[in-house]
């Protein structure tokens, strides 16, 4: 029977007595590092997930006076809020300018995407067809041109970065865009044997999702093959962009739901609002593991 030696012994003694004093210097620097290294590594699990969400633009009315007559930028309440609902800290990432005449700054957009970890595109007005090459069939579905030149940018950054990036509605369309891809000015319009995607009823308005096989969705959701979420669009994906793949199509008439960037850990966009999803819910999908899988790829980036 073996037995084992306490810390120290008169063998551990001797040892160390032999020991050269750039030997002993190299033992003593390395256990320091070791709990430096302990210590840093530790802080970066403990910290808190800082994850930016992309503003919602308000444009000055024509002859509008006091507020109305500046540019807003805000983001949906319920969309901050469920993203906080795994205790995580959200920032709003306002537009930059640079060469602005009353308060210029160096600040870019690149300098968010360095110091958050994770960036969620809220949804709002519809995508300029000038940001995917085409021209608005009515001038209704012109599009804000100039949120797609902050968004676009912005994704871009946090890709380069190695961030992860969460669409929401407008969002996921963008991402579709951003590399490369078209959509649907109006489904009504341009798919005529499609279903309702949009009605007054807003987020009560529900319908059906199916998760092609193989796709990330299907395996966050393995026992699920449908999954009923609210629809509140009138635009959505046509042509796909480069190296995007369809995570869940309608149930009936096979409009894009969801889409991921294969060449990242995580660039997702859905087409439905999961903010407007309660956690637990028996008849909306609950989109918690969604959210979770987003953190967890925004935690990875620390390493």
């Amino acid at each position: 029977m073996s037995v084992k030696l306490p810390p120290e012994t008169p063998f551990h003694d001797a040892a160390r007595r032999e020991e050269t004093p750039w030997a002993q210097t190299q033992r003593i620097v390395a256990a320091r590092f070791r709990a430096m290294s302990d210590k840093v590594l530790r802080r970066l699990t403990q910290r808190t997930l800082k994850i930016g969400v992309s503003a919602r633009i308000f444009h000055p009315e024509a002859g509008a006076k006091g507020l109305r007559s500046k540019t807003l930028q805000y983001l949906e309440e319920s969309i901050a809020q469920w993203v906080m609902s795994r205790d995580v800290l959200v920032f709003m990432i306002p537009t930059v300018n640079t060469n602005g005449l009353l308060h210029p700054s160096n600040i870019r957009l690149r300098d968010y995407a360095k110091h958050l970890d994770g960036l969620v595109l809220q949804g709002g007005a519809d995508v300029s067809p000038k940001s995917y090459a085409s021209v608005a069939t009515r001038p209704e579905w012109s599009g804000d041109r100039a949120r797609d030149m902050y968004e676009l940018e912005l994704l871009h950054e946090f890709v380069e970065a190695g961030k992860p990036v969460l669409g929401v509605c407008r969002g996921c369309q963008l991402i579709n865009v951003a590399f490369g891809g078209t959509l649907f000015q109006d489904i009504a319009t341009d798919v005529p044997t499609a279903i309702q995607h949009v009605n007054d009823l807003y987020d009560s308005h529900y319908h059906a999702v199916h998760f092609p096989e193989g796709s990330s969705l299907g395996r966050l959701y393995p026992a699920r093959t449908e999954a009923i979420v609210n629809s509140i669009h009138h635009q959505a994906v046509k042509d796909l962009g480069r190296d995007i793949v369809v995570e869940a199509v309608s149930g009936k008439d096979n409009i894009v739901e969801a889409i991921r960037y294969r060449k990242a850990r995580f660039v997702m966009g859905l087409q439905w609002h999961p903010e407007f999803h309660r956690a637990g819910s028996a008849e909306l999908l609950d989109c918690t593991p969604i959210l979770d899988d987003f953190l967890a790829a925004a935690r990875e980036t620390r390493f």
